[in-house]
């Protein structure tokens, strides 16, 4: 384990003992600033994707420049593979760290609620080899199930994608992979098709020209809920304040990445481990199509879009369908709000 992750971690989470998790050892803390009026607070802020993808920075440039210390916050941020993968539910699930929480593990029992919106809309394109051109071309192909196999992220928008087309995941092969694999596996013809992030997708055209978009994620799905950093509802309960100056603090992180982009790229480019360039084509991205919150980062149609595309689909029970009231602690979302100082819009986003 990197120096820096800590005991207290696997003592907390002794069900994940052989889990294939990592923390930013790289990322030293910063030291509180003025603003913070009392001790620092431990808590373990989890991303989606070991290494993470821009999208996923937000932590650490929120650790990098002091942001989380301001507001009295000492992070351990940690690395899963995969938002659905079996080590970031049973961390959410047993109050061990707060991370991207869906609507479909709420929907199943989980006793936890998602409070801020890191990146509303999903950033990724669709991306497939050159001899695919149409959605109906997938069929037979080698899909990517990366981050979890089935019921994963790319398992779900490759399930998306064939549906577009009239067919179903059992006309295609889905390969079940580490996050890491997503980019190489494409590029060396070991798939045929993957959600890539816009860092990964430059990357991909730039290694393999003849690789290119089937179709964006945000105009297959365009009220698709893709990210919200939830907790457990006993967690909520016991230390509300922590979970909500966490949060206050990545809200004015997530500002600070549109107004600063000199100050957060090479923090990007350390977190991800990939080019300068790729991380400036992803940033310009992210920033132009509103990707990050800057507010609550939540929509009443984009939740209830999502829950009931993935009831329809089978992953929840209609019986067991929970409202936007069941998943989303709006209230806390609020008070994060303004606690980082109150609704803001930047440009044209304003989620």
């Amino acid at each position: 384990m990197p120096q820096g992750c800590g005991r207290s971690w696997i003592a907390a989470l002794p069900l994940l003992a052989a889990a294939a998790l990592t923390c930013d050892a790289g990322m030293a803390p910063a030291a509180a600033q003025a603003d913070c009026k009392g001790a620092l607070r431990k808590i373990n802020v989890g991303v989606s994707v070991s290494p993470p993808n821009v999208v996923h920075t937000t932590p650490y440039v929120a650790k990098e420049l002091g942001i989380f210390a301001k507001h009295c916050i000492d992070a351990n941020i940690i690395q899963f593979d995969g938002g659905e993968s079996p080590a970031a539910t049973a961390a959410v699930a047993q109050g061990s760290a707060i991370s991207n929480v869906n609507d479909v593990a709420i929907g199943r029992g989980m006793k936890a609620k998602q409070f801020w919106g890191l990146a509303p809309r999903p950033p990724q394109v669709y991306a497939v080899a050159e001899n695919i051109k149409t959605a109906a071309d997938l069929k037979g192909k080698r899909l990517s199930a990366a981050g979890g196999g089935v019921g994963s992220f790319n398992w779900r928008m490759g399930r998306e994608v064939l549906r577009s087309a009239g067919l179903d995941v059992a006309d295609a092969q889905f390969i079940s992979q580490g996050t890491a694999g997503r980019l190489p596996g494409l590029v060396a013809g070991q798939l045929d098709a993957v959600a890539l992030h816009p860092e990964d997708m430059y990357l991909a055209m730039k290694q393999k020209p003849g690789i290119h978009t089937l179709v964006a994620i945000a105009d297959l799905m365009p009220l698709y809920m893709f990210n919200a950093y939830g907790g457990s509802t006993e967690w909520l309960a016991r230390d509300r304040a922590l979970i909500r100056d966490t949060l206050a603090a990545m809200i004015e992180t997530n500002r600070l990445i549109y107004r600063e982009k000199d100050k957060v790229i090479p923090i990007m480019v350390k977190a991800t481990q990939k080019p300068q360039d790729a991380v400036e084509f992803a940033w310009d991205s992210l920033t132009r199509n509103c990707i990050w919150g800057v507010n609550e980062g939540f929509d009443q149609k984009r939740t209830e879009f999502t829950v009931n595309m993935d009831v329809a689909a089978g992953d929840i029970d209609a019986a067991k369908k929970p409202g936007f009231d069941q998943l989303v602690d709006m209230t806390l979302a609020t008070e994060a709000v303004e606690a980082a100082g109150g609704r803001v819009t930047i440009g044209n986003c304003k989620d």
